[in-house]
């Protein structure tokens, strides 16, 4: 089974940043374990986990050593005006091609 994790947003949750940052962190150390887990795809602020300064960054290059997709949106990269540290920038096209092939979208 294909699934692919969407992550909207730069924390995990709504409420304390400090907190959902955290919880992220110890999500993204699990999920190698989720077998399925193919791809992650980031959009809107969630692309700024990607950049050096990020609190995930060193969990995010796990993943993409595992073989995990890191498809962070490319509107959203040039609208922050950001660098990727991680993954490939990617478009909406590969984007909604990647979820619509998963049998799982698990958004966070």
């Amino acid at each position: 089974m294909k699934t692919v994790i969407v992550l909207n947003q730069d924390q995990m949750g709504h409420g304390s940043r400090e907190l959902g940052q955290k919880i992220l962190a110890t999500f993204l150390r699990k999920l190698p374990s989720m077998q399925s887990a193919t791809a992650i795809v980031f959009y809107n602020s969630g692309v700024q986990l990607l950049t050096e300064t990020s609190p995930v960054l060193a969990e995010l290059r796990e993943l993409d050593e595992h073989g995990i997709d890191l498809m962070p949106c490319g509107t959203c990269v040039e609208h922050f005006g950001i660098t990727v540290a991680a993954g490939h920038v990617s478009n909406m096209d590969a984007i909604v091609s990647e979820i619509a092939q998963a049998d799982k979208v698990v958004t966070l």
